[in-house]
């Protein structure tokens, strides 16, 4: 059967001489595979379409729900300003890896087309990429069924001043200190940063604007959005290795 979709190519990987096998994220198909022939040769048509971040129609056959076989395509959005900036690259590496692990096979992938979609503009726009991933990650753990509860605490559900309020990953949500032996690990967090979050767990992609953040506090929101991934949803990705390696060098 000829699908033709719109999606964004978050993998692409070498297959056999000369092919490449795509997977894209798509807004009405969920996630699917689709082998293109000839890819990696001199002269393919189909050179262009395989690079991470693009965004295209993609026309391809498709039986019985398997590997799909690219028959044409048209590039929407090339991003290629994000593939020639190393830190935007991983980033937006980053992005794609961790919905293409988050997101099962033709799941509906209207929501996640979306924000994967504002995610790379935001980057390519220049926006801050630590906050950006952070709030994208936010929208993650929340359409997987982890979002956290950022008001009243998890355990007594009362609502406390900022100030007196601890966050726990494993418990997933903010914890009043009356109820820290619960979870005595259970991380400080500033009031400013806890805002921020209560902001990212509202906000939607597509409408974030220049959000100002100074250094001290994206490097917390930075250390809380990583324990609350690796509580959650514990995958370990290649590309998130790549952005601490970034970090320990500074670059």
């Amino acid at each position: 059967m000829l699908h033709r979709v719109e999606g964004i190519v978050i993998r692409s990987m070498d297959y056999g001489e000369g092919n490449v096998i795509i997977t894209l994220c798509t807004e009405n198909a969920g996630k699917v595979g689709v082998l293109v022939r000839g890819a990696k040769k001199v002269k393919s048509r189909h050179a262009a379409l395989i690079q991470l971040f693009t965004v295209g129609q993609f026309v391809f056959f498709r039986t019985n729900g398997g590997l799909g076989t690219l028959n044409s395509g048209e590039i929407i959005h090339s991003h290629h300003p994000l593939r020639e900036d190393l830190i935007k690259a991983a980033y937006a590496s980053y992005a794609c890896e961790l919905l293409d692990r988050v997101l099962h096979d033709d799941e509906t992938g209207s929501f996640w087309f979306r924000q994967l979609s504002a995610c790379l503009n935001a980057l390519q726009d220049n926006k801050e990429p630590s906050v950006i991933i952070n709030v994208y990650e936010m929208k993650i753990l929340q359409t997987a069924g982890y979002g956290p509860q950022l008001d009243g605490c998890v355990i007594c559900g009362e609502e406390k001043p900022d100030e007196q309020l601890l966050l726990s990953p494993r418990l997933g949500g903010v914890l009043c200190r009356s109820c820290k032996h619960n979870d005595p690990p259970a991380m400080e967090v500033s009031p400013r940063a806890l805002k921020l979050l209560r902001l990212f767990a509202r906000l939607d992609l597509n409408r974030l604007g220049n959000v100002d953040v100074k250094e001290s506090t994206r490097e917390e929101l930075k250390l809380i959005m990583r324990a609350f991934m690796d509580m959650q949803l514990g995958l370990k990705l290649k590309s998130q290795n790549f952005l601490d390696q970034l970090d320990k060098y500074n670059i």
